[in-house]
């Protein structure tokens, strides 16, 4: 477990980032620093703004903790960010990723995403980080992995591929990849809403049932049986839990959350011990006429946020990341008392991030593409659209989504039929 800190903040305090020009005009201010997402882990945190910029914050805790974070401009055109306890990764418009950390390059980010073997399958549409690996969605619906592989967290046998520098493929028809900031294991859902899942099961945090609960590691992609029925929305790891999030239409409520793994993390109302299968997290809080909007797992805690405004957490709270005002544990769901929110909006906009022992509520409105425009995108990220008309030359498709944001200002005639000129084309 972490050393506490002696400077504890236990209280939610508003995050302000650093030489805030407070004479600057306050509506440009606030448009370069819209948050459209944060990942965040031990070391590192990162912020990334709808302009496509972000900010890293590092820490050094053991070398000195009054040292403040080290602050990092990354200057990208990014579209998504992940961190790891050893790494993290930046994914461009372009599909392109950039990485560092251990088994990778420690000092500097390096295109991974064309280390992989295959060209036509060099275009990415996802990043997942785990605690000591990082995992690659392709356009092709392809699962990579690289980095470390000391429990099988890469699908293979940590005997023969300890580490690996390069991204290998894990598995084919992937729709989603579910991993997490401290996490040694990795599920793996594919294009028929089956779920797989390999890496640390300590705790039976793969929930693959009594029958392998003295397999720790899991070196092979297994398939995971007896999932509750339903649409899988999330999955989000722990260091030793793991919890789903399946949607019924025709159940009230439609969406509920099921927990497998160590007890003291998982919600189940138990000290002690291990759940080796998906069981329900069942809470007076979950009322009938309230849905789960979003829920995010840090290495030992969670924070579900509801429809109806509810910020609820269970978990480990040493570091007070629960939000609760004070550092006691809590081994079930309790509603925890929102900060003051900075803007009169739906709570949909805001959004819940776990680290390893810290947490964050934050605002960031959904940006929704109309139907044309997410064919356009669809036919960009294709391979064969951008061997035969692009050559996968970035700036040339960099033009192509200026044009779609041009369209979405414009929103003119004019735009809509060139746009359906190079679809049909």
């Amino acid at each position: 477990m972490l050393q506490k800190s002696k400077n504890l903040k236990i209280k939610p305090i508003q995050f302000k980032f650093e030489n805030e020009n407070e004479n600057e005009n306050e509506n440009e201010n606030e448009n370069e620093k819209q948050i459209k997402q944060i990942s965040t882990s031990y070391f590192s945190t990162i912020f990334l703004f709808k302009n496509g910029k972000a900010i890293e914050y590092l820490e050094y805790p053991k070398q000195n903790q009054n040292q403040n974070p080290e602050k990092i401009q990354i200057e990208e055109n990014i579209q998504k960010v992940t961190v790891g306890y050893k790494n993290e990764a930046i994914l461009t418009i372009e599909g392109n990723v950039f990485a560092k950390g251990f088994a990778i390059n420690p000092k500097k980010f390096i295109n991974i995403s064309s280390l992989i073997e295959d060209t036509n399958d060099r275009i990415i549409q996802d990043i997942v980080s785990g605690d000591s690996s990082i995992y690659l969605l392709t356009s092709n619906q392809n699962a990579y992995g690289i980095g470390l592989n000391q429990y099988g967290q890469l699908g293979f046998d940590s005997k023969t591929l300890y580490e690996t520098e390069k991204p290998i493929l894990m598995m084919k028809n992937v729709s989603k990849i579910f991993s997490g900031n401290s996490s040694n294991h990795v599920f793996l859902l594919n294009l028929n809403q089956e779920l797989f899942g390999c890496g640390y099961n300590s705790s039976g945090q793969l929930g693959l049932g009594k029958s392998r609960k003295e397999e720790k590691k899991i070196t092979k992609l297994t398939k995971i049986q007896n999932i509750p029925k339903g649409k899988i929305i999330d999955i989000q790891c722990g260091s030793w839990h793991s919890i789903m999030l399946i949607e019924n239409e025709n159940e009230n409520p439609k969406r509920k959350l099921y927990s497998c793994g160590n007890f003291q993390n998982n919600g189940l109302d138990k000290k002690y011990g291990h759940t080796y299968e998906f069981t329900e997290i069942k809470s007076s809080l979950f009322e009938n006429d309230d849905n789960i909007l979003e829920f995010s797992s840090g290495g030992f805690h969670n924070l579900i946020l509801t429809y109806k405004g509810k910020l609820i957490g269970f978990g480990n709270n040493e570091y007070g990341q629960l939000g609760t005002g004070d550092t006691e544990d809590q081994l079930i769901p309790i509603q925890i008392k929102l900060p003051k929110l900075r803007f009169n909006e739906n709570i949909s906009n805001y959004h819940v991030l776990c680290g390893d022992d810290s947490s964050f509520l934050y605002y960031s409105p959904f940006l929704s593409f109309s139907n044309l425009e997410e064919d356009l995108i669809k036919l960009f990220r294709r391979k064969e659209f951008c061997d035969i008309s692009f050559k996968t030359k970035n700036g040339e498709i960099i033009k192509a989504h200026k044009l779609i944001l041009k369209y979405r200002l414009n929103q003119n005639q004019n735009q809509n039929e060139k746009l359906q000129e190079i679809i049909s084309n």
